[in-house]
C-alpha cells in the first residue's frame, strides 16, 4: 500500500493577522515554522520513504515543505506548481475577516469564503496585491492568471494538475504535497468523493499532515491527521 500525505502550509504572516490572503505571496510566522517542522516529525515517525513532493509556488507552502524535508533528512527535489495555489479571493484579497464580517455580514462572507460556485468580486489589476504584479507569477502563462476565483475554479485546475502528474503514482509511490486550504479541499472533493454542499464543511488546519493510504485499485484504505489534537472532521471517514 502507498501513502499521499496531505499538508496546508504552517501558520502565516497573513492567517495570524485573519486576512484573506489568495495568491499574495506571505512568509511563515515563527509559530509556522515550529508547525512545520512538528507535522516533518509526525511524517519521521510514520518511517516510510516519501518518493515524489509537490508544492504550490507560493513561498508560505515551499517552505513548509523544505522545513518537512530537512526532518526528514530528504532532498529530493520537488515539483512546484501554480494549479497548487490557494484560491484567489478577488477583491477581498488583503482584507481583514472580521471587519467583512461587520460590514457584510457573517452569512455573507461565509459563503465568499466556502460556497462551491460564488466569486468574489473581482481584484482590480493595478492593485499591487494582483497576481500579474507579484513577480512569482511572471511565468506563469497571462491567460491562466484569475482576478477571482470560487472553490469550483479552484478545483477544476488543481485536480488538472492532479490527473496529468500525480493520479498514476498514487498506488506505486509514497507522495506529499504542500500547499493550501482550498487546494487540499479540492483534492478532498475529488478523493472522498464529497457533493458540492459536503465541501462547504471541510475545515483543513495549518501544518497538520493528512494521510490517505490507498490499495492497488486505487481506493482509499485508510485515512487520518497525524495530530490527532489539532485534527478536525472529514466527514465521511
Amino acid at each position: 500500500m502507498n501513502n499521499l500525505i496531505l499538508v496546508r502550509h504552517g501558520q502565516s504572516k497573513w492567517n495570524l493577522q485573519n486576512r484573506f490572503t489568495g495568491w499574495v505571496d506571505v512568509e511563515l510566522t515563527k509559530n509556522g515554522e515550529l508547525e512545520a517542522k512538528k507535522a516533518g516529525n509526525l511524517i519521521k515517525n510514520l518511517n516510510i520513504e516519501i518518493d515524489l513532493f509537490y508544492s504550490s509556488i507560493q513561498l508560505r507552502a515551499k517552505n513548509t515543505l523544505k522545513l518537512i524535508q530537512k526532518v526528514l533528512g530528504n532532498d529530493k527535489s520537488s515539483k512546484n506548481s501554480w494549479q497548487l495555489n490557494e484560491r484567489h479571493y478577488g477583491a477581498l484579497t488583503g482584507l481583514n475577516k472580521d471587519e467583512m464580517k461587520a460590514k457584510l455580514g457573517e452569512e455573507k462572507v461565509h459563503q465568499f469564503r466556502r460556497s462551491w460556485d460564488l466569486r468574489p468580486d473581482p481584484l482590480d489589476k493595478k492593485n499591487p496585491y494582483h497576481p500579474k504584479n507579484i513577480k512569482i507569477y511572471d511565468d506563469v502563462p497571462r491567460e491562466n492568471i484569475p482576478d477571482t476565483e470560487s472553490l469550483k475554479d479552484t478545483y477544476e485546475r488543481v485536480i488538472k494538475f492532479y490527473k496529468s502528474e500525480i493520479e498514476n503514482n498514487i498506488d506505486k509511490k509514497n507522495i506529499l504535497i504542500s500547499a493550501h486550504g482550498n487546494s487540499i479541499r479540492a483534492l478532498c472533493k475529488l478523493l472522498f468523493k464529497l457533493d458540492n454542499n459536503q465541501i462547504t464543511k471541510l475545515e483543513i488546519p495549518t501544518g497538520n499532515p493528512l494521510i490517505l493510504t490507498f490499495n492497488n485499485k486505487r481506493e482509499i484504505y485508510e485515512c487520518k491527521y497525524l495530530d490527532k489534537d489539532r485534527a478536525k472532521d472529514l466527514l465521511i471517514f
